[in-house]
């Protein structure tokens, strides 16, 4: 599984390149059928991120040590429990994990306005594949990659850091990189309105569930990020830590 996910990680760079070409040339040419092509890849492109995601998951509960992020994160003694959250514990898979989020929002998006909304779809697609296309970059190629091997394979990893293990770790950063995520859908359609020149509020009335959902899922973030940080011994009680960091 592991070995496939990679494999995936690395097809979904030409699919997003694919879908941001078509996107903007579809929109340019009001070509309906480049269009279309273009937002069937954000489909292939959340299938195939979908695999690289659990691909990793696969290493850490198979205790993968030969990759140098399940051996930074993990190690046989660590609990079930923390293993699962290997994924978004380092950069490495957190990039992963925020580019599987974004191009879920980008399913959802394309699905609900199928058949509305056309003129900003082309556009939408373009910029959203672009963003999707910039994080498969930096996972491939910014020394990042969460499938990078050792040169050897260790005994057993270094485990999580302790500050980590915690059940706040399960949903705390998670809630955050769906607030985020959910930003850069009113972004893609403020693109889009620039590019084709409807410049009115009509962009802003369709996004902005978007907005407050974005808006929801931060708030919410920080509240448990200071409540774990009031639990983590130095974390210095509720509002020490996590507006610093938020």
């Amino acid at each position: 599984m592991t070995i496939l996910g990679e494999f995936a990680l690395w097809i979904s760079l030409p699919i997003a390149v694919w879908g941001m070409v078509f996107g903007y040339v579809g929109g340019r040419t009001l070509r309906g059928d480049l269009v279309l092509s273009a937002e069937r890849s954000i489909y292939i492109v959340f299938v195939l991120l979908l695999v690289a995601s659990l691909g990793v998951g696969a290493a850490f509960l198979g205790d993968r040590f030969e990759y140098w992020y399940v051996a930074n994160y993990s190690n046989a003694n660590l609990e079930l429990f923390y293993k699962v959250t290997g994924l978004w514990a380092g950069q490495r898979g957190s990039l992963l994990f925020w580019a599987l989020l974004l191009a879920l929002f980008a399913v959802i998006t394309v699905v609900t306005n199928r058949k509305k909304h056309r003129e900003f779809m082309p556009y939408v697609t373009a910029v959203l594949q672009t963003i999707l296309l910039f994080f498969i970059v930096v996972l491939l190629f910014a020394d990042v990659n969460p499938f990078e091997k050792l040169a050897f394979t260790p005994a057993d990893g270094r485990g999580l850091n302790p500050q980590l293990q915690n059940y706040w770790m399960t949903i705390h950063p998670p809630t955050l990189y769906l607030g985020f995520t959910a930003f850069t859908i009113p972004f893609a359609f403020a693109v889009a309105a620039l590019l084709n020149g409807r410049l009115d509020a009509r962009w802003i009335q369709l996004t902005r569930r978007w907005i407050l959902t974005s808006w929801l899922f931060l708030s919410v973030g920080i509240v448990f990020g200071m409540r774990w940080a009031y639990e983590e011994l130095g974390w210095g009680g509720y509002w020490f830590w996590d507006p610093v960091e938020n």
